[in-house]
C-alpha cells in the first residue's frame, strides 16, 4: 500500500528556528531575572521580545521560577514483594514539602492569549525546544492557584486575593460560561482595574487553554455572588458544566443505518477546540477492512479483538504526537481520521503498525490540514445530534 512519507509542516516557521539559535545568548540573563525576580535587562528583554513576535505578532511572554516537583502516586513501588513499612515511608513522603524532587529551576512561558494561531505556533515553539535541564519551556500560562492566595499590585492598590469570590453560570444562547469575579475592594478601584482584577482571577484559576476552551465573558462584581464559589473550585465546576454542553468524557458516539451497507457506528470526539491539540495538523486517513462481522456488517469476534488490538498499538505509538479525531464503522471498513504533528517524526512508526493488518489492503490517504478542514466537514452533518 503507497503510505504516506513525513513532510513538513506548513505552519512551521524558520522564526521559531531563529529563536532557538538565540536562546544561548540571552539564556543566562534571564536566569539571573529570574532568580533576583526582577524584570530582564532592557537590551536583553527588548531582544526576546522581538525573536518572540516574529514567531507571532500576537504572542508575549514571562519568565519565572519553575514549579517544584514532588514524587506522586506513580511513583509509588506497588509490586507484591513490595515491604509494607516502605510503602506508608512512601505515602508520608506524598506530604512532606523536604521531600520535593528536583527539576528546572526556571520557565519560560510564551502567551498566546485568545489568538488561536499564536497558541498553535507557540506549541510549534515548545515542541522544538531544546534539552535543558535548567529551563522548562511552556506554550502557554497553565493555572497557578498557588497565586489565589498571594498579595497582587495592581496600579497602585494591593490586593489579597484570597478574598476572592466568584460566580459561575452557563449562557445556553452562547454554550459558554460566564463569571463573575467579587473583592472587597472593588467599590475602590476603577472599572478598567476591576476588569482587569477580574480576568487575572480567571486566568490564574483556569490557565490560558481553559479560559479560551470555556469562558464566554468575566466580569467584575460590585457585590458579593448568591451563591459564592472560591476561585480555587473553577476547574471542577468547569468541567461540570463542559459536561452539561458538549457531551461526556470527551466522545460522542452516533448510531443509524445506510441502505444496503447496513448500520452504521459514529464516534468522534465532542467537544473539541483547537487549545485540545495544537500542534497537530497533518490530517490523516485510514481505511480497515475486517472479515467477521454480524447481521450488521458490524465487526464481531476475531475482527473486533484485531481492531481493538491495532487500535491500542496505534495510540502507544502515536503517544503525545497525535490522536485519534473520528472513526465510522460500516459496511465491512472502519474508516479512522487521526491528526499528527508532522515534524514529530512519528510517521515510519505509525505507518509500521499498518503494514501487518491481516484481513485486507489498508487504504490510507494524508495532507496538511492546519485548519481541521477535513474533520469539520465530516461531522458538519451530524451537529443537529450534538445539539449545536
Amino acid at each position: 500500500m503507497a503510505l504516506f512519507r513525513r513532510r513538513r509542516s506548513a505552519d512551521s516557521t524558520t522564526s521559531v528556528t531563529a529563536f532557538w539559535d538565540a536562546w544561548p545568548s540571552v539564556r543566562d540573563a534571564l536566569a539571573g531575572a529570574a532568580d533576583a525576580d526582577r524584570p530582564a535587562p532592557s537590551e536583553v528583554s527588548e531582544r526576546v521580545t522581538a525573536l518572540v513576535r516574529a514567531i507571532h505578532p500576537d504572542l508575549d511572554w514571562e519568565v519565572g521560577p519553575a514549579p517544584k516537583r514532588q514524587g506522586g502516586l506513580d511513583d509509588l513501588d506497588l509490586s507484591a514483594d513490595t515491604d509494607p513499612d516502605k510503602l506508608l515511608e512512601q505515602l508520608a513522603a506524598l506530604d512532606d514539602p523536604s521531600k520535593l524532587t528536583d527539576g528546572p529551576a526556571h520557565a519560560l512561558t510564551l502567551r498566546p492569549g485568545a489568538s488561536e494561531e499564536a497558541r498553535i505556533l507557540s506549541e510549534r515553539w515548545a515542541r522544538s525546544a531544546p534539552e535543558d535541564a535548567e529551563w522548562l519551556f511552556r506554550p502557554v500560562r497553565p493555572a497557578d492557584h498557588e497565586r489565589l492566595s498571594s498579595v497582587v499590585r495592581w496600579d497602585d492598590h494591593e490586593l489579597d486575593l484570597s478574598h476572592v469570590s466568584v460566580s459561575m453560570r452557563v449562557n445556553q444562547g452562547t454554550g459558554r460560561i460566564e463569571v463573575g469575579v467579587y473583592h472587597p475592594d472593588n467599590m475602590f478601584l476603577s472599572q478598567e482595574t476591576r476588569e482587569g482584577v477580574a480576568e487575572h482571577v480567571a486566568l490564574l484559576a483556569l490557565g490560558e487553554d481553559d479560559l479560551v476552551r470555556w469562558i464566554g465573558l468575566t466580569a467584575p462584581l460590585d457585590e458579593p455572588p448568591l451563591d459564592p464559589l472560591p476561585p480555587t473550585s473553577m476547574p471542577s465546576v468547569v468541567r461540570q458544566m463542559a459536561d452539561l454542553l458538549g457531551g461526556s468524557g470527551g466522545w460522542a458516539t452516533l448510531h443509524g443505518r445506510i441502505p444496503i451497507q447496513g448500520a452504521v457506528e459514529i464516534m468522534l470526539r465532542h467537544p473539541l477546540t483547537r487549545r485540545d491539540f495544537p500542534a497537530f495538523s497533518l490530517f490523516v486517513q485510514v481505511v480497515v477492512p475486517y472479515t467477521h462481522a454480524d447481521e450488521d456488517k458490524l465487526p464481531t469476534g476475531a475482527s473486533a479483538s484485531a481492531l481493538a488490538d491495532l487500535e491500542a498499538r496505534v495510540s502507544d505509538v502515536l503517544g503525545d504526537n497525535g490522536a485519534l479525531f473520528m472513526q465510522q464503522t460500516v459496511g465491512g471498513r472502519r474508516d479512522y481520521r487521526y491528526y499528527l504533528d508532522p515534524d514529530s517524526g512519528v510517521l515510519p512508526d505509525f505507518e509500521a503498525v499498518l503494514k501487518d493488518w491481516p484481513e485486507g489492503e489498508v487504504k490510507l490517504r494524508s495532507q496538511l490540514d492546519p485548519s481541521w478542514s477535513q474533520f469539520n466537514a465530516a461531522r458538519r452533518p451530524f451537529r443537529r445530534q450534538l445539539g449545536e
